[in-house]
């Protein structure tokens, strides 16, 4: 029997297993999708989901009541994977920004152009660390760019940079997509 929204944050508050099987069975498919949009795998992503609900479980009597619980649950999320990328980042590759050029395609929008999410997820993940997670941050979150700046300990121009260069870059590479999805559909149709 599934437990309602309120019953599981009470049952969590009093360490109940029941609960907490009922919040991970509700809720985790949801936040996995969330981490990964920012970890560079599958693997990465799910240890970033189990922080999330370790630091979920653990701090669940710090929702109010206020807002909705699964957007409670999302900044819970956001932060872990916020909190995941600064402990790692010394472990990634790093690319300064200085060394991509912003690409300019022209006006050509993508608005007759389909993509799968599976498409758009490698598409996305293939953005360097930095720019991954200032893009999901503004664009999928909603964050301004001086929350970011705070957020990721970096200037408000440079999450302006970096987003910018992840919108160049997003661009180039959906450009490229449609360009040999259009080769493949053109040959096929002949």
């Amino acid at each position: 029997m599934m437990m309602d929204e309120q019953n599981i944050i009470s049952g969590c508050l009093l360490h109940s297993r029941k609960a907490q099987k009922m919040l991970w069975e509700k809720y985790s498919a949801y936040l996995l999708g969330i981490c990964l949009r920012y970890a560079t795998d599958r693997s990465e992503a799910e240890d970033i989901l189990q922080e999330a609900m370790l630091k979920i479980y653990f701090n669940i009597g710090d929702y109010s009541g206020i807002g909705s619980f699964k957007g409670w649950l999302r900044k819970v999320t956001v932060n872990c994977a916020i909190t995941h990328y600064h402990k790692n980042l010394k472990h990634k590759h790093h690319m300064d920004i200085d060394d991509f050029v912003s690409l300019e395609i022209g006006d050509e929008g993508f608005e007759d152009d389909f993509y799968s999410s599976e498409e758009l997820y490698i598409v996305l993940n293939d953005l360097p660390p930095g720019y991954r997670m200032v893009f999901n941050m503004y664009t999928i979150e909603g964050y301004k760019h001086r929350e970011i700046a705070e957020m990721l300990n970096i200037d408000v121009n440079t999450s302006k940079s970096q987003y910018s260069r992840a919108r160049a870059i997003l661009r180039k590479k959906l450009e490229d997509l449609r360009k040999t999805k259009n080769k493949y559909t053109c040959e096929g149709d002949e």
